[in-house]
Parts: C-alpha cells; structure tokens; sequence
C-alpha cells in the first residue's frame, strides 16, 4: 500500500432543481462578475441557460456569456475566454455543461493571470501561480472534472493533446441534477459511462492490489455502472438510474477510487492521440484501445485482472488466473458492445488505421521516443506501436 493524499474539496449540490441554486453558490464564493461558459445549442434548447441567466440576473451577479465549447476542446477557445477575463474583469468562472466545457473553464483559469502562452502551461514547461474560481453546473456525467484537478486541451496547431493538473483546477462547487441528462443522445450516455469506467480501470489495475477498500469500492462502482447503463438505455429518464451513474462519474475521477496504488494511465495517453488525429469521442476512443492495452500489460498483475474477472465481470472462477484474465477482458468488451462502444480502431473510425497514422500516434505519445508512459507496465514508443496493432 502505497502513501497517499486524498483532496477532495468541492462543494456537491445533488439533485432536483439544484441548479437554482447557482448564484447563492457563487457568490458564496466570492463571484460577483462571471463568465458563463457553454457548448453548443443543447443548453440553450433545454432551457437551461436561460434558467442560469434569470438567477444570475435576479441575484444581481454580471456576466459574459462564451459557448461553442466542442468536444476534445480546443486551445483556440480558451484563448479568446482569456482574453475576455483580462477585458471584462471577470473574477469568477461558470462552467455549464460536461467535461470539455469544465476542462476548457480550467484552462481560462489558469491563463487569465499567466504572462506567458496558456499552451506552456500544458506543455509542463512552467506552472501558473494564479487561478480564478471556478463552479459548474453539469450536464454530462462522464469525464468527472467537476470534482479533478486535471484539465486536457486539444491545439489545433499539429492536433496535439495535452493536459495540465493543479489543485487550483477543482471546482469550488458542482451542480448536480440528474434530470439534467434526461436529454443526452444514447451515444453519449454511454461514452460517458466508459469514460468514468476507465478512470477506475487507470487507478485499479495497478501493482499495488494490497489495498482491499479502495479495490473493493473500485469494483462496486464499476459493476453499479454497468448495470444502470443498460437501464438508463431502455428508458433515458429514469431519475434513480441517471443519479447513480451521475454521481459514479464523480466518483470515478475524485480519486477516492485510487487511494494508496499507483495508478497507470497509459490507456488516457494511448487515447488522446486517437482522439487528436481523428477527433473522435473519447469515451469511444478508450473503449477501442483498453482490451488490447489489458493483453499487453495483464501479465505485470495477472492476479489483479483474474480478480476483475470474477468480481466485476461475473465470471466462474474456475481455471488459471490467465485464464480468467483473458475471460474477464472478453467479457468487458462485450459490455462495451451491448451499449455501442467499439473494441477496436477500425470500429472506430469506420477504415483500416494504416502503419504511418499509427507511428504518427506513437511519435505524439513518447515525445518523439524520448519518454515513456504507464504504471502497471511502462511503456515505450515500440510497447505504444504494438498496442496500436493489435487495436487495429
């Protein structure tokens, strides 16, 4: 078991019309002129955004509103809500929507009193000292950085994606209605529901498996998600299911799921390539690289995955812990089937990844060659090409 600091320090306010609460919460925390930061027309459609406004508006709290947030969110986009903080004075950040509009708020945050190119900051070249405030109001429940201190953006300028994590990045207060996700297209229900399953799987397959709490609360989440994805599936407004993924989701990347083992991630980095080359959905893209990063990597913990077989996904725990690794993968990727989510590249982007795209993705992801990536197992550029073919 390995030391650890758990931080948690968001303020969760759960439930039925819990977004009426946001201008009493921002000025709790100190908001008094706000960029309210958005996708696309689904808030404005819902009518949630003019909900948000009529508070913020009878509150007597000033805003600027900036939408057009896109999935993999874009650097171009945090550089112009930079720019209208510095401009408007703007000293709290609302966030309404899913992960990329959170992730694009924290890269604002971290820009607005930074000198220098926002983009350093995810290069890891230097850090910001500065942050301003940030509360959401979220509308997907997937990439869970509404409780994280991590936020990646996507630079148009060679597609490359990056991420950035800093405590400061942890949202004062999240917003959670599950009535909210009534409305959510059944491709991004279960992306979403990928996505929070595999911020579990980076931090449960690890070496360190002497940690029976944090593996036992890990393997209870996952199988909660699982079942209610299939229900939320067959009836989209079913407020107990929607709440139990809702709230999973923040679960899934708070941490809590992590305590005490070291987690791997390489599955993240694998993915963010395949998502900045092809811009696809990454809950999508996760699901097409895990079950060929778990064949490479499984014999590094064997008894780990051969546990994840029989606890999670069912399994007869009969036969070698080999054996029963290689059940327990099949049997999550048929998951992954049965709620749309591809297994492999082709799946994905609908075409034969060729050997070029592949090294391109494999250059991206080590750096050139010059750094590795993974926990469990560390990975190379030639471990990152081989993964790569066998997902093909």
């Amino acid at each position: 078991m390995k030391n650890f600091k758990y931080y948690a320090p968001t303020k969760v306010v759960f439930g039925k019309d819990s977004e009426l609460s946001v201008a009493e919460l921002i000025k709790d925390f100190g908001g008094n002129k706000v960029l309210l930061h958005y996708g696309g027309k689904s808030a404005e459609k819902s009518g949630l955004l003019n909900k948000i406004e009529n508070c913020l508006q009878n509150a007597g709290i000033e805003y600027v509103k900036l939408g057009g947030v896109v999935p993999n969110p874009r650097l171009s986009m945090v550089r112009t809500g930079i720019e209208i903080c510095k401009k408007e004075n703007i000293d709290f950040l609302l966030a309404v929507g899913g992960g990329s509009v959170i992730d694009s708020c924290k890269a604002i945050s971290s820009g607005r009193f930074f000198d220098g190119d926002v983009w350093d900051l995810y290069l890891k070249k230097t850090r910001a000292e500065k942050y301003l405030p940030i509360g959401c109001v979220l509308t997907i429940p997937a990439a869970g950085s509404e409780m994280s201190d991590g936020s990646v953006i996507t630079n148009e300028e060679g597609w490359l994606k990056k991420d950035y994590c800093v405590d400061d990045f942890r949202c004062k207060f999240a917003i959670m209605n599950p009535e909210l996700t009534y409305t959510l297209p059944a491709w991004q229900t279960s992306c979403g529901v990928t996505d929070m399953m595999m911020h579990t799987f980076e931090r449960y397959f690890s070496k360190d498996d002497d940690m029976e709490i944090t593996n036992s609360i890990a393997e209870a989440l996952l199988r909660t998600v699982m079942s209610e994805a299939h229900k939320v599936l067959k009836n989209p407004t079913d407020y107990n299911s929607r709440a139990q993924i809702m709230w999973a989701g923040s679960l899934a990347h708070n941490d809590l799921t992590g305590c005490g083992t070291t987690g791997d991630w390489a599955t993240h980095c694998l993915e963010h390539e395949l998502s900045g080359l092809f811009d696809v959905s990454h809950g999508a893209g996760l699901a097409a690289i895990w079950g060929s990063w778990a064949r490479y990597c499984r014999c590094e913990n064997m008894k780990q995955f051969a546990r994840f077989a029989v606890n999670v996904m069912q399994v007869n725990n009969v036969g070698s812990d080999e054996e029963l690794a290689e059940l327990g993968i099949r049997a999550m990727e048929e998951f992954f089937h049965s709620i749309g989510m591809p297994t492999n590249i082709k799946e994905l982007i609908g075409r034969d990844i060729t050997d070029e795209e592949i090294e391109l993705m494999a250059d991206k992801c080590s750096d050139g060659g010059t750094s590795t990536i993974g926990g469990l197992k560390v990975l190379t550029k030639n471990d990152m090409i081989s993964i790569y073919k066998m997902a093909r």
